[in-house]
């Protein structure tokens, strides 16, 4: 499986977990085991905001291009990510930025 980002500023979270040539996406299963190669799905015809682009499968493996979010101020590797190629079913790393620490040396007790 190819994953493709599409950055967006948003403050909710993506997690991704591939299972064969599906993908869950915050818990929700997106299956396109049927997918046969040169097929495409639009992005249209896709349930929910999580992708930005068609579905296609060239060569065994099946293309995805994913709404990636970030805070304000995202790192280069955020803000321009680079495809993920995942071979093995179970969690994805997707590119993010840790969230920033407070300063708790500031609080009255």
């Amino acid at each position: 499986m190819r994953i493709s980002f599409s950055p967006q500023r948003r403050d909710d979270a993506l997690v991704l977990e591939k299972t064969g040539d599906g993908i869950r996406i915050n818990g929700e299963l997106f299956n396109f085991n049927g997918l046969a190669d040169g097929d495409t799905i639009k992005r249209a015809s896709i349930p929910g905001d999580w992708f930005a682009g068609d579905v296609t499968k060239t060569d065994g493996e099946v293309h995805i291009v994913l709404t990636l979010p970030h805070g304000p101020n995202p790192s280069q590797a955020v803000a321009f990510p680079e495809p993920i190629v995942e071979t093995a079913d179970g969690p994805i790393a997707v590119p993010h930025d840790e969230a920033p620490v407070e300063d708790i040396d500031d609080v009255d007790a």
